[in-house]
């Protein structure tokens, strides 16, 4: 990229220039997924929940934050926080450890852009707002 923009040198100050700009348009125009915010308030009266996201630390606070979804985590994971980010599980156990979970005791939501092949799913289901998923969590013992 630092090529196309004739700035063979300057490839950690586009970077930072790309990231300030789409941080800008997410504060601005972002929007949480349909069902995003019931299910995390669903989720987090039953058990701990982290948020593990392949997103640079100031885009995912500005999703969150835009999102109304920033004091629901009380763990945020960030891409450059862990060594090998996603498709690469680090960032899973890591965030158990965060929240003091066992990572086999854990369940990920993950949007279907990150389907995988090495990644096998019990459930696979169109919308945050599946009732047959939220009726499944409501029904969770609450803390």
């Amino acid at each position: 990229m630092t090529e196309a923009f004739g700035e063979p040198e300057g490839g950690a100050e586009i970077a930072d220039e790309l990231l300030r700009l789409v941080t800008e348009v997410v504060i601005a125009k972002a929007e949480a997924m349909p069902g995003a915010r019931e299910l995390v308030e669903l989720t987090a009266a039953a058990v701990p929940v982290a948020v593990a996201s392949n997103s640079h630390r100031a885009l995912l606070e500005a999703a969150l934050v835009r999102g109304g979804l920033s004091e629901m985590f009380p763990v945020k994971l960030a891409a450059e926080e862990v060594t090998a980010p996603k498709p690469d599980p680090e960032m899973y156990p890591t965030a158990c450890t965060s929240l003091g979970a066992v990572p086999v005791d854990a369940l990920a939501f993950e949007p279907p852009a990150s389907k995988r092949q090495d990644f096998s799913a019990d459930v696979v289901i169109g919308s945050l707002r599946d009732e047959e998923l939220l009726s499944w969590v409501r029904g969770w013992p609450r803390r």
